[in-house]
């Protein structure tokens, strides 16, 4: 990147990024390449320690500014809190990037795992979008990103709920991308295939169990990053990855009914495999 392209970034996004979800994974390398980009950040998520040290890696390598909000967005209020953490700073750019995700059957999951997920993924970046979005039409520029997914995009069975939420993820993008864009405010819905990140946990849905071929087409968290950054301001939907835009095209031939089937199927065959004979 070229030192004109960073100044162009940093006029249009900075002086400032909010990126939550930052202590790990795709937020930590957004908050990375942001920082590359000349622009400070406040990085939100709950763990202090991590976050800490991002923070000091940031100010070592880049020599901008940083701040550590730790907080639970899921808690009632917590927008509020940022709010207050993030006071004068002037916010050029959002990345809605913090979720949470739980494979298997909706019904054997519980119901308040089910809230959480809901809070996290749909209702903190709602909230956090509603609160940033007016100053950056006032000024006449700046970025909202959200972090969709793949499965936001089709009906995903064995993820239902998680899917649901990165289908409202993806619309929200869709429709802020429509009626800001005239305010100068660019929005980007970016729609991750599997990543090689912590999101799985020790979930039912292990990496570990997967065939070798799509274990090898999980994207880098730092691929990821770049593509959405890349792509702010000159598409409203970024999907990484040549087999997930495949995925992504097909998708649209095929009824959704049969979608959740086809996944239904397979996601069963993976958990399978993970539980043994």
């Amino acid at each position: 990147m070229t030192d004109s392209t960073r100044r162009d970034f940093a006029a249009r996004y900075g002086p400032w990024a909010l990126v939550t979800g930052a202590s790990s994974g795709i937020g930590a390398e957004f908050a990375r390449q942001i920082a590359g980009r000349g622009v400070n950040v406040v990085l939100i998520a709950r763990r202090t320690e991590r976050l800490t040290t991002l923070a000091n890696e940031i100010q070592n390598r880049h020599g901008v500014d940083t701040q550590v909000i730790d907080i639970d967005l899921t808690l009632d209020g917590a927008d509020t809190r940022v709010a207050g953490g993030v006071g004068e700073r002037e916010i050029g750019l959002l990345v809605n990037n913090a979720g949470l995700g739980r494979s298997g059957r909706f019904i054997d999951q519980r119901a308040n795992d089910h809230a959480r997920m809901l809070d996290l993924n749909c209702r903190a970046p709602l909230l956090l979008a509603h609160w940033l979005a007016p100053p950056m039409a006032r000024r006449g520029h700046g970025g909202i990103i959200f972090t969709s997914s793949l499965s936001g995009l089709m009906a995903t069975a064995q993820l239902a709920h998680y899917s649901a939420t990165k289908a409202w993820d993806h619309f929200m993008a869709q429709t802020l991308h429509a009626e800001l864009r005239h305010e100068g405010v660019d929005v980007l819905s970016v729609c991750p295939g599997p990543t090689d990140t912590e999101f799985f946990g020790d979930g039912e849905f292990q990496p570990s169990r997967w065939p070798k071929a799509a274990r090898q087409q999980m994207s880098r968290p730092s691929d990821v990053a770049q593509a959405a950054l890349d792509g702010l301001g000159r598409t409203s939907v970024v999907v990484p990855g040549v087999s997930n835009k495949i995925i992504a095209a097909a998708r649209r031939l095929i009824p959704e009914r049969y979608i959740a089937r086809l996944t239904d199927r397979a996601m069963r065959r993976v958990m399978r495999v993970r539980s043994g004979p």
